[in-house]
Parts: C-alpha cells; structure tokens; sequence
C-alpha cells in the first residue's frame, strides 16, 4: 500500500459531520464481513502509509491500531471508496481469525430468529484471554 504526499485523495472522501467515515473490513479471501469501524482523515492515511488498519474510536475519542491490545492485526491488501464516496471497504487479512473483542471472527455474529437475536457463530477465545485485564 503505497502511501502519497498528495492529500487530494483524502479530500474525495465525502467526511460526516463528525469528520467520520464508515469502515468496513471484509476478509481478502473469503468476502466474509468482519466488522465496521469508523475512520477520520488521520486514521485513513496512517492505514495507507503502514499497511495495516487504523481506526478512530468514537467512545475512547483516539486513533486505535486493530490488534494492539489483541494482537488481532488487519493488514490490509486493498481499500475501496463506494460511489457514494462516503463508505470505505477495507480487504483485509485478518491476523489469528478473530475481528470482534468477544472473541469471534467477526462482529456480525447475531442472526434474527424472529423472537430475537440469537449467537449465530461461537467465541473462538474468550476475551479475558485476548485482552489484558483492564484494556478491550
């Protein structure tokens, strides 16, 4: 991922209010959706300038690294813009199989049933085992 000096790119993305975007990450090889996360123009070029995905966590208010607690990495193959130009897609590999801090291969776990939501995949590590105490 080769990363430029000409910002012009990031002033095509179409920023909310908030100065977000929405990220998806899908897995490179398989198409499955691994999770949605939100970038801001900082987060978006650090992705491109280092090769692995940069999120903005909207509740801690910071830039978070995928995997620095986990060691769960997303390093990113390819990023796409929607014709909208205000949704991202991010192919990913993800690194130990796991997208979601409950531990699964991705956020997307529940299935509606009709009565509810129902887990629709299993926890592949529990997350007092990825996470140190404290930190998720």
């Amino acid at each position: 991922m080769a990363a430029t000096s000409n910002t012009d790119w990031l002033d095509q993305v179409r920023w909310n209010a908030d100065g977000l975007v929405p990220a998806i990450a899908q897995d490179h090889v398989t198409g499955r959706v691994l999770m949605l996360a939100w970038m801001n123009r900082e987060a978006l070029r650090l992705t491109c300038a280092e090769g692995r995905a940069v999120y903005w966590s909207r509740s801690r208010n910071k830039l978070w690294r995928k995997g620095e607690q986990s060691g769960h990495v997303q390093t990113v193959r390819e990023i796409r813009l929607d014709c909208d130009q205000d949704a991202l897609l991010l192919r990913v590999e993800q690194q130990g199989g796991i997208a979601c801090h409950t531990g699964r291969e991705s956020c997307f776990y529940l299935r509606a049933t009709g009565s509810g939501w129902d887990a629709a995949d299993p926890v592949l590590k529990a997350p007092a085992e990825i996470y140190p105490k404290g930190a998720g």
